[in-house]
């Protein structure tokens, strides 16, 4: 057996081992009888197989089937992808600063560099795709890959040669960066907006997160202007359960029980309480979240509705009530698994899927509402476990059209704001830009009918419909006329389509142009002036009655 073939045997058994610590004497048996055969079978395919078995491919490949029998959330994390992963905890890397993407060619873009950081202060812009690193063709290996070669120890320096549009034409520019420490900004942003409501958007809770946060809240609270604060949430996937803790603190009394966490063993129920004095205790509170808000963006949520701290504007959480712990494993590897789950200050459980439950077919699904229970808050408010955070004030969109949907999953819109930006060197600020007819209409042209594909859903009910009638008998001659005048009426004209969709088109495609003279933050800031969200936390907090109604106990 080789030195590899052996580490990895070992490492699946240490895996087992840590399961079965608490198991009874059969099941160890079992895991026992069940690792020799495996093993017994690997050295049997790795002598005598047609082909050469590859270690690290096969045998990843049975971790990974044998975790994801368990629940989405734990996970072996190779020695590959180990810096990545620990970036995300601690918040820094080194690196040129810009997120990238990559097009169906599977050539990699920079669809942002990051202001300030070693790809801003270099020159690249987004849409600049690269073709060499250090010399090395990059053209179509993958953004995955890509991004891995222009990681390093901060200092180092790296060549790259880049294709940039201009509006002559494209063009092939070298261009040298020296990585820096890059720190993954967990709150792109935070300000005064609607003149009186003190905005916080925070993206994710790593080890930066609660120094951020607390500096923003203590800024804006100072801020004379401010009636209210908004903690966004949207979108956040979640991060450190501490931090998440240490965000609570800022708005409720030292000592306040945030969460109890519980794993398999009565004995592991761990209580986690807030330990530093608030900063923000009395302000009135509003806190937004969406289906991508999770796991530690619902502690916070849960917890201050359940202590009556803050309304929760927006739609329902998405529902993850399990912790994860790390574990190290041989050759710098790292498994990440479950091992308890959170409960809230009300007592209630938010996770949506039982994941030790399964249907026959292997599949989970969401608990039913009618299957969930009913807790109180501390006022004596009614909410409820088993699937997510639901808002105290529920808000509705509309659907996405589907032409809207394949303008951004086939990047017209980042394209045109390319080019555009390429052409006029500056735009109006943030706080003033529209959306002109002149703008619109130049987005217009510049996309081929022919390179566009959507789904036409009422041409689609027509063929059903026809099919059905002739299935049935009633498609004569009259029908087939009602049909066709039908077709006529509802026929797409891609020129027609973008005029009557033009405004969900422009809420992506007005912060994509934004974003190339102002950065993210451009973006933002033009977002939050039409944000529905925001509109409604500005009503709230300009009516204390209402605010004060949804925190209180309804009157018997």
């Amino acid at each position: 057996m080789t030195m590899k073939i052996r580490y990895i045997t070992f490492m699946i058994i240490a895996i087992f081992n840590m399961a079965v610590s608490d198991a009874a004497p059969s099941n160890k048996k079992d895991v026992a009888r069940n690792l020799e055969i495996f093993t017994q079978i690997y050295k049997t395919l790795n002598s005598m197989y047609v082909d050469t078995i590859d270690a690290n491919k096969s045998i990843t490949t049975a971790i990974n089937a044998m975790l994801n029998q368990i629940d989405p959330y734990t996970e072996y994390i190779s020695e590959e992808e180990r810096e990545e992963f620990l970036s995300m905890s601690t918040g820094e890397f080194g690196g040129i600063g810009a997120y990238i993407g990559q097009t169906k060619e599977k050539e990699t873009f920079v669809s942002e560099p990051q202001e300030g950081t070693p790809s801003d202060k270099a020159g690249l812009k987004a849409g600049d795709v690269f073709l060499t690193i250090d010399g090395d063709s990059v053209r179509t290996l993958g953004s995955d890959k890509v991004r891995n070669k222009l990681r390093g120890q901060a200092g180092t320096k790296l060549k790259v040669t880049v294709r940039r549009t201009l509006a002559e034409g494209d063009t092939i520019l070298p261009v040298e960066i020296t990585r820096a420490k890059i720190d993954m900004n967990a709150m792109p942003y935070y300000g005064v907006v609607r003149d009186t409501i003190g905005y916080i958007q925070l993206t994710t809770f790593n080890e930066k997160s609660y120094p951020e946060v607390k500096k923003a809240v203590t800024a804006l609270i100072a801020d004379p202007r401010v009636k209210g604060l908004v903690l966004d949430l949207r979108s956040n996937g979640g991060g450190l359960l501490e931090s998440a803790v240490n965000i609570v603190s800022l708005f409720v009394p030292k000592g306040t029980e945030v969460l109890r966490t519980r794993g398999r063993a009565v004995t592991n129920e761990k209580i986690y309480r807030t330990t530093s004095s608030p900063v923000a205790l009395d302000i009135p509170l509003a806190v937004l979240i969406d289906e991508g808000s999770a796991s530690s963006s619902e502690i916070v949520t849960g917890a201050l509705q359940d202590l009556d701290r803050a309304v929760i504007i927006g739609e329902r959480s998405f529902g993850k009530g399990l912790v994860q712990s790390t574990y190290p494993l041989s050759y710098h590897s790292i498994l990440k698994v479950t091992t308890q789950r959170y409960y809230i200050p009300s007592g209630r459980l938010i996770q949506a899927i039982d994941y030790s439950h399964r249907n026959p077919d292997g599949s989970v699904a969401r608990t039913p509402d009618s299957l969930t229970n009913v807790f109180y808050t501390k006022a004596g408010r009614e909410v409820r476990d088993g699937g997510g955070i639901t808002p105290d004030i529920k808000m509705e969109y509309p659907e996405v059209s589907r032409l809207a949907i394949n303008i951004v999953l086939g990047n017209y819109h980042f394209d045109f704001a390319t080019k555009y930006a390429a052409a006029h060197p500056e735009i109006a600020s943030p706080e003033e830009f529209v959306m002109t007819d002149e703008i619109y209409n130049e987005f217009k042209q510049s996309i081929d009918p022919t390179t566009i594909q959507y789904d036409k859903v009422c041409e689609s009910i027509l063929d059903e419909l026809e099919k059905a009638a002739k299935r049935e008998g009633y498609l004569d001659e009259g029908v087939e006329k009602q049909i066709a005048a039908l077709r006529e009426s509802l026929r797409h004209d891609l020129d027609k389509d973008l005029d009557t969709q033009r405004e969900q088109i422009s809420e992506y495609l007005a912060p994509e142009l934004l974003r190339r003279y102002y950065y993210n933050r451009g973006a933002i800031i033009y977002n939050l002036r039409f944000d529905p969200e925001i509109t409604r936390a500005a009503q709230l907090f300009g009516n204390p009655e209402e605010y004060k109604s949804i925190l209180s106990a309804p009157k018997k």
